[in-house]
């Protein structure tokens, strides 16, 4: 395989801007050609490409967001839009494509994969939501921007003798509100996995109260059917407690990233243009322990995804 190519997909994860530069660097150190595709499968479509170089990924490694851009496609979500983007493909004579994103960008590539191209998978979503892979790129940074959060609202809930709710992103999955609860020292972490029961979060808090405790957090995860705002009203009715909310929004999705999200982005990277240039089939790559793996994309993206309770027990049995 002499010719690859890149694109980023979907919402943008700290790390990304590492894979395309692990993917560049190694392309042309095999002496490979590669094109990275702007603005995702909708520049792939409109053919807006460019070829890269060494310096095209230069200074770019402690940079969040993508250089490549990012957009969503509803042209793509259609047979004619997927054969748009296989023709636009073969014109610049691109056989394998390394594709940056979380569950729908991988998707999209599977369903390039089923046309004849070579797709290569890299999991980057804050989200943390493919079950093949143990963490994708870019959750760590999310994590710990929310526990930076959640240090300065702690310094003013202590203050004023407060609760806050904080509400931070994932949208289905609990994985960010789960290791920034645990991690940050949260009184009770609410995600969309595990059913909450209000009354007994209530109880604890009151507890805390009567030993001493000037102030609580609650980490709330955007997917649960609670709205943050009812949440607070509620507590604030039953406890009489001061409950204020804080919606930390996409900064969980900027940033530099963090050493952890580096290296990785830099294996994984790495291992989409190997896999290319064995001409290998379409895969995913992810990681497992401490080890890079790859496997079959469609397999890959067919997993159920399994929820760790003990995390979550851990953080009820050390927030009380």
């Amino acid at each position: 395989m002499n010719t690859i190519g890149v694109l980023t997909s979907g919402g943008d994860a700290p790390g990304m801007n590492a894979a395309i530069r692990a993917a560049v660097r190694t392309a042309i150190y095999k002496n490979m050609k590669i094109y990275g595709i702007e603005r995702g499968y909708d520049g792939l479509i409109k053919g807006d490409i460019k070829e890269m170089n060494v310096s095209s990924v230069s200074d770019i490694i402690q940079r969040g967001g993508t250089i490549l851009r990012t957009a969503r496609s509803e042209e793509f979500l259609t047979t004619e839009g997927i054969n748009k983007a296989v023709d636009v493909l073969i014109k610049y004579g691109i056989e394998g494509l390394v594709v940056l994103g979380g569950d729908g960008s991988l998707r999209g590539g599977a369903e390039l994969a089923k046309r004849g191209i070579k797709v290569m998978g890299i999991p980057c979503t804050i989200d943390n939501d493919l079950a093949y892979s143990d963490f994708t790129i870019g959750f760590d940074t999310a994590v710990n921007t929310v526990l930076s959060a959640m240090g300065n609202i702690r310094d003013t809930s202590t203050s004023h003798d407060r609760c806050t709710v904080v509400e931070v992103m994932g949208r289905n999955c609990g994985d960010i509100a789960l290791y920034a609860g645990l991690a940050g020292g949260a009184e009770f972490i609410l995600v969309p996995e595990v059913e909450t029961d209000l009354n007994l979060l209530c109880r604890k808090l009151v507890e805390g109260i009567r030993r001493g405790k000037m102030h609580s957090i609650i980490v709330r995860a955007e997917g649960v059917k609670i709205s943050s705002v009812e949440l607070a009203d509620f507590v604030q009715r039953s406890t009489g407690f001061e409950t204020k909310v804080v919606v930390l929004g996409y900064t969980q999705r900027g940033g530099s990233p963090s050493a952890r999200d580096r290296v990785l982005a830099s294996k994984m990277g790495n291992r989409a243009v190997e896999l290319l240039l064995k001409d290998s089939e379409s895969r995913a790559i992810g990681l497992k322990g401490s080890d890079i793996i790859d496997m079959d994309l469609t397999e890959a993206l067919g997993m159920e995804r399994k929820w760790d309770q003990e995390i979550l027990d851990l953080a009820d049995i050390l927030s009380i």
